[in-house]
């Protein structure tokens, strides 16, 4: 006949592994039980000032600043004004440009330009310098170091099923 299998402290191997468990979460979590008595002690000794409401560090922040301090530290803000300068693109050269141009990406530095036309291109090729002083004063975050404007792509007569060898239509546009 087999004996019972005993549960506890009597050496059974069950008994043993909760005991081992336990002491194992004992180290980890710091089982060491604080009294009461010495969590006032702790509390009397912080002194008053670490509990007042309306304390150093302990004021109510506005929205916009709890938002500018969560971008700045998760390094958002430089695709934040990037973006920002890529929306308000009519405000920045104002609305008769915009009409005839349209900002397109930012990469490394250089911010894309598409305009309508290849005289848009050039006139805002001539307004560079004014722009980019602009862009550095209301959205220095954003990284932009130069522009580049692009006029209408022209088709292209070298490649498709009906190109020819040469150097292609001449005076065939008016």
């Amino acid at each position: 006949m087999t004996e019972p299998r005993r549960y506890g402290r009597d050496g059974d191997p069950a008994g043993e592994l909760s005991v081992s468990v336990y002491l194992r979460f004992k180290e980890v979590f710091g089982g060491e039980r604080v009294s009461r008595d010495r969590k006032r002690r702790d509390r009397a000794a912080a002194g008053p000032q670490d509990s007042v409401p309306y304390g150093k560090g302990r004021d109510p922040k506005g929205l916009g600043s709890v938002i500018d301090s969560l971008t700045a530290g998760l390094g958002w803000n430089s695709p934040l004004a990037q973006h920002e300068l890529l929306g308000n693109w009519a405000e920045l050269c104002g609305e008769d440009t915009a009409r005839y141009s349209e900002p397109v990406s930012i990469s490394d530095g250089v911010l894309l330009v598409q305009c309508q036309s290849t005289a848009w291109a050039t006139q805002l090729r001539l307004m560079r310098h004014e722009l980019l002083v602009r862009i550095a004063e209301k959205y220095p975050e954003a990284g932009v170091d130069t522009i580049r404007f692009q006029g209408p792509g022209a088709p292209s007569w070298k490649r498709g099923p009906r190109s020819i060898p040469g150097r292609g239509p001449r005076d065939t546009y008016g």
